[in-house]
């Protein structure tokens, strides 16, 4: 269970950090619900007023039992819903579950226990079992002819905030107003704070009430100290209406133990507070820091509270995280050697977090996903030592690093997201269950430095060939990405991020021919005003299958382009055909004519060689011209 003992030391470390002051970990014995009617009443317990609450979450006090229900009506004990809190909502056709008895009877022991003002104001207004009918009178809640709550608004005026407010019933498709929740505020002359949420003497007022009250005790397996044991773990982790649980043992119902413990104090024992401060930390971890995607949750962090790089994000988030200001210009412009510069930043942003976490920080990875509404798993956990999370991270960046075009605002050079990767794979309207798996099957690769999945490469390479379809930003995207993928991939052959003229291999020169077919098009077609697709970017797919006799095409395809540079611009020409030249005499005997498939090393040298062509521009010799590349590189 060290994933939980790391929560609990997080909270016990973070909770009263003075840096996490204005966010802290929710409190224990607390849980976050979304408020939708604020009452306002006096230090008698008189009615002052009513209103809809904007969209915001409140921490209002809760036992365990309500912290964790899904189906059973247990009441928080100040703040919840109309159906709890209100004595008459019966009287006005409530069919819900009737929770006030059971929520008078907690307040009024609380109070005995400890007479907070407020608390003593809320019990005081509540006894006169008048709620619903104040809300009505404020026209917050809306009843019909016969004084019943109404279910269905069919009236043609405006349907009432309200019933916006409110899910349908998945089966009836009618909306409770008793559902909706309700917080206090209680106005008491010479206290400046009059919102119960607000108040830390109430807070620790209900901490003091449930921390007295009588539990089975046992041993903890988190502290190994003899403390109240958990009957009933918090939910909620993921966002407000998320039921899974990490820790539960319903046999009756989810046969989740038996046939190996009697009964379910058997299957873990952990203490009510160490269960409630490793779930609050958790649920703030992923509320500051964590990857969220449907159900899927991946957090990274350190216990201390340092901050750590998000080991899903890609290199420009990552700088941007490590040093906010930057000056790095747009991946388009570069055509040196990009790889050491790039190589800089990131020693120095590594440098940035390592001085943050220091020499004896460990960092913990937890992902969470769940197939069922009520059960979450725990699909990835890894512990490491700051030294050796942030080195992952390093390598997982420097190896997979390439000039990345996701826009016109968004170039630069680096690692791309497990997101984007998935992304480019299968498209940017992938499937989210196939987007979460392969997020999954990535991380591993930058956390524990497994290989890429070759699956994942290939489809990505083909894709990229493919470029019907694909508009002109996402096939640049997919292309940047296949590279990153290519050459993370390949570490021992050391591809560089920018052209290499001395390499050469079979796939990467065929690239690179590739990329001077296509430059000399564009050329010509940018010459004469034209936009469309050129042959060499038609036949790409193709090419990737059968390079030899394909090329055999696409270089007949040239001879009216290069007709029109001849007339247009000879000194571009002349430079392109000397440059053709050179790359086919590169070819080793018997290379050129092998007609097999090419691996996706051609798109390193297609991309490097299309990078240079219009970082370079016409030559010296040539005339004055406006010949600036097309937008993205690529004529459609």
């Amino acid at each position: 269970m060290s994933w939980i003992q790391r929560l609990y030391e997080t909270y016990e470390k973070c909770a009263a950090a003075p840096q996490f002051a204005n966010d802290p970990p929710m409190p224990v014995s607390h849980t976050r619900q979304q408020a939708h009617v604020e009452i306002v009443i006096d230090g008698g317990g008189n009615f002052v007023r009513a209103a809809i609450v904007p969209k915001e979450e409140t921490i209002v006090p809760a036992t365990e039992e309500s912290a964790g229900r899904a189906r059973k009506a247990v009441p928080h004990p100040l703040c919840d819903k109309v159906q709890y809190c209100a004595g008459d909502y019966e009287d006005y056709g409530g069919e819900k579950d009737i929770g006030f008895p059971e929520y008078l009877v907690q307040l009024g022991d609380w109070v005995a226990f400890d007479p907070n003002p407020k608390a003593v104001a809320v019990l005081a207004y509540v006894q006169r079992r008048a709620l619903v009918r104040d809300l009505v009178v404020a026209s917050i809640l809306h009843t019909a002819t016969d004084g019943k709550l109404i279910r269905e608004w069919s009236s043609p005026e405006p349907q009432p905030e309200v019933f916006r407010m409110l899910a349908p019933d998945p089966k009836t498709k009618e909306r409770d107003q008793g559902s909706l929740f309700v917080r206090w505020r209680v106005q008491i002359p010479g206290d400046a704070v009059s919102g119960v949420w607000d108040d830390p003497l109430l807070t620790a007022s209900w901490i003091r009430y449930v921390s007295a009250k009588d539990t089975a005790r046992d041993i903890c397996m988190v502290t190994g100290e003899v403390l109240p044991i958990a009957t009933n773990n918090p939910s909620r982790l993921r966002h407000g209406a998320d039921r899974a649980k990490l820790l539960s043992s319903n046999d009756k119902g989810g046969y989740t133990f038996r046939g190996r413990f009697d009964t379910s104090a058997q299957t873990y024992g952990v203490g009510s507070i160490v269960s409630q401060k490793a779930h609050n930390a958790l649920r703030w971890l992923i509320g500051r820091q964590g990857y969220k995607s449907g159900d899927q949750v991946y957090v990274a962090w350190a216990a201390g509270g340092a901050t750590v790089p998000d080991p899903l994000a890609n290199s420009a988030d990552l700088f941007s995280v490590a040093a906010p200001v930057t000056t790095e210009p747009p991946a388009s412009q570069y055509f040196g050697d990009v790889g050491q510069h790039f190589a800089m930043r990131l020693k120095a942003a590594i440098a940035g977090f390592r001085a943050s976490i220091g020499d004896s920080e460990n960092v913990a990875i937890l992902g969470l996903n769940s197939a069922t509404p009520g059960r979450m798993a725990i699909t990835y956990y890894r512990e490491l030592s700051g030294d050796e999370f942030l080195d992952r991270i390093a390598n997982w960046h420097l190896s997979a690093a390439w000039p990345q075009n996701f826009g016109k605002d968004r170039e630069f050079v680096g690692a791309p997201s497990p997101k984007e990767i998935a992304e480019a794979a299968y498209g940017r309207r992938v499937d989210e269950k196939l987007r979460a798996a392969t997020v999954e099957r990535l991380l591993p690769c930058i956390i524990d430095a497994r290989p890429v999945p070759r699956d994942l490469i290939v489809a990505t390479v083909r894709r990229c060939c493919n470029r019907a379809g694909s508009e002109n930003w996402e096939w640049n995207r997919t292309l940047g990405v296949a590279c990153a993928l290519v050459r993370g991939s390949h570490k021992k052959e050391g591809y560089r991020m920018s052209l290499e003229e001395d390499r050469n291999s079979r796939d990467y020169l065929y690239g690179r021919l590739l990329a001077i077919a296509e430059n000399v098009e564009e050329r010509a077609l940018h010459a004469a005003n034209e936009k469309r697709e050129t042959s060499a970017a038609k036949l790409m797919q193709r090419f990737s299958v059968h390079p030899c006799s394909t090329w055999r095409n696409i270089e007949l395809a040239l001879t009216p382009y290069k007709n029109r540079l001849r007339s247009k611009r000879p000194a571009v020409l002349l430079e392109r055909e000397k440059l053709l030249d050179k790359v086919i005499g590169l070819f080793q005997p018997g290379q050129f004519v092998d007609d097999s498939a090419l691996s996706g090393e051609f798109l390193l040298g297609y991309h490097c060689q299309r990078a240079a062509l219009w970082g370079r521009g016409p030559s010296e010799s040539s005339p004055v011209e406006d010949d600036k590349s097309p937008e993205n590189g690529v004529q459609k």
